[in-house]
Formats: C-alpha cells, structure tokens, sequence
C-alpha cells in the first residue's frame, strides 16, 4: 500500500513541474517631469531570452500588437501617441507578412500634460510573447504611476 501512495505521490510530482506558467515579459513603470505642467511616462518591458513582443504598428491579419489603455482623468491629458524605438523587422511566415518586435528589453514613452502637482496614471498595456517555436496568449496588465 506504501508502495501504491508514493508512486501516485512521485506522479502528480512530475506532473507540477511540467505545469509551470510561463512569463517571459516583466512590466516595470516610472515617471519623469520635464517641467512644471509635463511629464513622460516609461513603460519598460524587460523580455527573458529567446522571446520577443511585438510593435505597436503590426498590420491586420499579424500577431497581437503591443497597445496601451490610459484611463481618463482630470489630473492629465496623453500628449501624443505612445512613442517606441525603432524595432527589429523580419518577414513571419506564419503571417505571411512583415513585422516589427522586440527583444530582450523595450522602453515605450508617454508624454502627458499636468492639470494638477502629482496624479496617478492608469491603465493597461496587452501584448504578445513569442518564441521561435510558440506564442502565448496575449495578455493584458495593469498598471499605475504615481507622477510627483
């Protein structure tokens, strides 16, 4: 009976270790005022080896494009579109298109326009991570910025 408990036991073992969740993608925020009344947001995706996400200006019928969400406020207004560098471009025969990604760390910049000293800065950015053989779902996470 033993013997039956720890094989079961040494199964479902195995099994956990085969079912971890991948994150290849790591968010991190910050702010910065370059005056009185403005200030740029910096998103940064810092993206483990081996993956990448992929621009903001994929065309249709491509993979899921980074997109930002800023939740409206009275506290600021956006100033323009959310920047990116410029990002690495290769055919994708998948998609049977050209596309834009990037690798191992990307810094995307807001500028906004301050109605008040500090606000916070809401929203959401959606992406996708690929590798060389798999993409993950696109996911979507939050995100707040605190500008002082």
């Amino acid at each position: 009976m033993k013997c039956i408990t720890l094989a079961i036991l040494a199964i479902f073992c195995c099994f956990n270790v085969h079912a971890q969740i991948l994150k290849p993608v790591k968010w991190t925020y910050a702010a910065k005022r370059t005056s009185n009344s403005e200030a740029i947001i910096y998103l940064k995706a810092t993206i483990e080896d081996g993956w990448h996400i992929y621009s903001q200006f994929v065309d249709k019928g491509g993979p899921t494009r980074t997109s930002f969400n800023f939740v409206p406020s009275k506290n600021y207004k956006l100033i323009g579109t959310t920047l990116e560098p410029k990002p690495i471009i290769t055919f994708e025969p998948n998609f049977n298109m050209n596309v834009g990604y990037f690798e191992k760390s990307v810094i995307f910049q807001q500028n906004i326009k301050l109605k008040t000293k500090t606000t916070q800065v809401k929203g959401s950015v959606e992406f996708m991570v690929c590798d060389d053989v798999q993409c993950l779902v696109a996911e979507t996470v939050n995100f707040l910025i605190n500008v002082k």
